[in-house]
């Protein structure tokens, strides 16, 4: 994972990057072993160094500057770095802080994620209220496209969702192999960390505007802090973002990051728009050359 990056950027993503997390970016990224970097408190700062590390090799190369941005749950705070609204050093510190909050979170209770395949927002919504309706605990917890919508919850809930799908009107119910419920209440002992370490990190005016996981909107600097602490325990709203954005005439996306899973988003969520994928530096130039001057 990322070995083009740390070869190309061993004064980001080496000694500096180490210093901060107190461990080694580059040894657990390339050696593994895999059941430690998929954890949440490694894997929030490794896809949010190597995320940046790509973005900064792109704004090399391309004119102008973008016409706005957005990330998916940590990558909103990979798209505020990139406009400038936090420095790289805080910001891997602030996402360290974060995964390793959102893992205590976790580790204290028994929950999950499940993907609704085939269904809209209403319809998890109506699956969830019946759920507690009945004792038990769902939520709306990413809105990642049409046809594609997730629910947190409690394992008991999350079964129950498995188990019931056709009959609750959804084509199919994919438990997600997460840690916990992100996005959700169960979340709220991590929105205190997070609101604390925000507090420490100074925040400036995005250069290019940033949509906002938990409004859809793009940021303004005075509530950027306010917005990523609800954002641990609020729905990711990313196909909301992605139409508001379309509807300023953004038409090219840009995923920058491991995999291409916003790439996908994207697609099943707008028609008639150009989407590149920047996952290694082997694909910058060809990405340069397929959008000329960004927007």
């Amino acid at each position: 994972m990322g070995a083009d990056l740390f070869e190309a950027r061993p004064d980001l993503l080496g000694e500096r990057a180490d210093a901060i997390l107190g461990w080694s970016l580059r040894d657990l990224c390339m050696d593994g072993p895999e059941a430690e970097l998929i954890r949440t408190e490694h894997a929030q700062p490794a896809l949010f160094a190597l995320s940046y590390a790509l973005w900064e090799a792109f704004d090399d190369v391309i004119s102008g500057r973008p016409s706005g941005a957005a990330g998916h749950s940590l990558g909103e705070y990979t798209a505020l770095t990139a406009a400038d609204s936090f420095d790289f050093d805080s910001a891997l510190a602030l996402v360290a802080k974060r995964g390793e909050a959102m893992a205590t979170a976790a580790d204290a209770d028994s929950s999950g994620m499940v993907a609704l395949l085939g269904a809209d927002v209403e319809t998890a919504q109506s699956i969830a209220n019946r759920r507690q309706e009945d004792g038990g605990r769902l939520e709306v917890a990413n809105i990642n496209a049409p046809g594609q919508v997730v629910l947190a919850g409690g394992t008991a809930d999350i079964d129950w969702v498995v188990g019931n799908a056709r009959d609750l009107g959804v084509r199919r119910a994919v438990p997600l192999k997460v840690a916990g419920a992100f996005h959700s209440g169960f979340m709220e002992a991590a929105k205190t960390e997070v609101t604390a370490a925000l507090d420490g990190v100074e925040v400036g005016e995005p250069e290019f505007p940033v949509w906002s996981n938990t409004t859809a909107r793009p940021h303004t600097q005075v509530l950027v802090r306010e917005m990523l602490a609800r954002q641990v325990v609020s729905p990711v709203r990313f196909s909301e973002s992605l139409e508001d954005m379309a509807s300023t005439g953004i038409d090219t996306f840009v995923h920058l990051g491991p995999g291409d899973v916003t790439a996908g988003m994207v697609r099943r969520t707008l028609d008639g728009i150009q989407v590149v994928v920047v996952s290694s530096l082997a694909d910058i130039a060809a990405a340069a050359d397929a959008i000329g001057t960004m927007t």
